[in-house]
C-alpha cells in the first residue's frame, strides 16, 4: 500500500466514523426516550435500559452500514476535491479510477467486516436485546428455540422437535415427542417422518412410539398411521417473527442447503441478509462519480452531492424493499429479485467512473 492509498484509506475511515457515530448517537437517544417510559413501567431501572441500548448498537451498525459507507465515500472524495488535491493528481497523470480504488477497498473491508460480525457476534447481541425487550419489558415468553432448521419447544413435562415448517403451516416433518412424568422417567416417544394437526387431532405417519410397560420395560411399537392427542396445539410452536433475525450467516446457508422441504423460503432468507450487507459497495459505486458530475455541472460540491446522496441511498432502500416484498407474494427468482440493484447500479457507477476518465 503506497503513501496516497494510506491516506484515502484513513481519509475514508475517520469519515466513516464520524458519520455512523453521528447517525448511532441520534439512533440511540431517540430509541432511549422511545422505551425508557416500557422499562420504568415494567420495574426495571434506567441502567437496564441503557444497557439494552448499548447491546442494540452492533445491530444499528448493521443496518446503517450501507448509506454510512456512501456519505463517508462522498464526503472523502468531496473533501479531496475542494482542497484541489484531485486536480493535483489528475494532473499528475493520476486517474480517477486510481483515486478511488482504495476508497472501494475500504469499502469491501468494512463489509466483510460487518458479514463477520453477522456471523459471530450480532446473533448474540440480537438475541440478548430480544430476550430483554420481550421476556423482561413486554413479558411474553418463548418456551422454543432454532437451531440449524429444527425447532425444539418445551411444553409441560415434554420436549418437541421438528423441522422448521413454513409460517402457518400445521405439518412437521421429522417429528419427534417425548413425555415425562414428575421424576423424569420417560412415558412416551413418539417419532414419525411426518405429524399433521386436523380437526383438534395428531396423525402421525411412518414412526414408531415406545412406552414402558406394566414391568417398566421400553415397547416400541412401529405404525403406519397413527392418531393420538398431545397437550400441545401447533400455534403454540411457532416462534415469535423476532427469532428469524437472532440467526448467523452459517444459519442461514445451513438451513438453505439443507431444508428441501421448503427450498425457496431458506433461500429468500439468505439472499435478504446477504444483499442487505453488501448494498453499500454499489451505492459507493455511483455515488463517487455522481458527486464529481455534480461539481462539473452545478459547481457545488458538498452542499449537493450529500442530500443527492441521501436521495440515492432511500431510493436503493425502497427498491431493495419493494424486491423482497414482490419475491415473497409473486414467488420470483430470490437472487434476480435481491441482487439486481447491486448489479444495476454497480454497473452505471464503473460506467459512470470510466467517462470521468476520458
Amino acid at each position: 500500500m503506497n503513501l496516497l492509498d494510506r491516506y484515502l484509506f484513513s481519509q475514508f475511515t475517520r469519515n466513516l466514523l464520524l458519520v455512523i457515530s453521528s447517525l448511532m448517537a441520534i439512533y440511540l437517544l431517540v430509541d432511549f426516550f422511545e422505551k425508557v417510559d416500557n422499562f420504568l413501567e415494567a420495574g426495571l431501572t434506567t441502567g437496564r435500559a441503557l444497557e439494552y441500548l448499548c447491546l442494540k448498537i452492533p445491530l444499528i451498525f448493521d443496518q446503517l452500514l450501507p448509506v454510512c459507507l456512501l456519505l463517508a465515500g462522498i464526503i472523502t472524495l468531496g473533501v479531496l476535491n475542494h482542497s484541489h488535491e484531485l486536480m493535483a493528481l489528475k494532473a499528475g497523470g493520476i486517474s480517477v479510477r486510481r483515486v478511488i480504488r482504495p476508497i472501494l477497498a475500504a469499502t469491501i473491508i468494512f463489509t466483510l467486516l460487518a458479514a463477520a460480525s453477522s456471523e459471530w457476534f450480532l446473533p448474540q447481541t440480537i438475541e440478548a436485546t430480544n430476550r430483554i425487550w420481550h421476556e423482561e419489558v413486554k413479558k411474553s415468553r418463548s418456551q422454543g428455540i432454532v437451531r440449524n432448521g429444527h425447532v425444539f419447544f418445551k411444553g409441560n413435562h415434554n420436549i418437541y422437535s421438528f423441522r422448521q415448517p413454513r409460517d402457518g403451516e400445521t405439518v412437521f416433518r421429522e417429528f419427534n415427542y417425548s413425555a415425562w412424568d414428575n421424576e423424569f422417567r420417560l412415558q412416551k416417544q413418539i417419532i414419525a417422518a411426518r405429524a399433521s394437526w386436523k380437526d383438534n387431532i395428531w396423525t402421525f405417519t411412518s414412526g414408531q412410539i415406545k412406552k414402558p410397560d406394566s414391568n417398566n420395560i421400553y415397547i416400541s411399537t412401529t405404525f403406519t398411521e397413527l392418531s393420538l392427542p398431545l397437550p400441545d396445539r401447533p400455534e403454540d410452536f411457532f416462534l415469535p417473527e423476532y427469532r428469524e433475525s437472532e440467526a448467523s450467516l452459517s444459519d442461514l446457508a445451513w438451513e438453505f442447503l439443507c431444508k428441501t422441504d421448503d427450498r425457496i423460503y431458506a433461500e429468500r432468507k439468505l439472499h435478504k441478509r446477504l444483499s442487505y450487507l453488501f448494498l453499500g459497495l454499489p451505492l459507493v459505486l455511483l455515488g463517487l462519480p455522481m458527486l464529481l458530475i455534480v461539481h462539473q455541472r452545478f459547481g457545488a460540491e458538498l452542499t449537493v452531492a450529500i442530500p443527492v446522496s441521501c436521495l440515492m441511498a432511500f431510493g436503493a432502500w425502497g427498491w431493495w424493499s419493494t424486491a423482497q416484498s414482490m419475491t415473497a407474494t409473486y414467488n420470483l427468482d430470490p437472487a434476480m429479485m435481491s441482487w439486481s440493484i447491486h448489479l444495476l447500479t454497480g454497473s452505471l457507477g464503473l460506467l459512470l467512473i470510466g467517462r470521468q476518465d476520458r
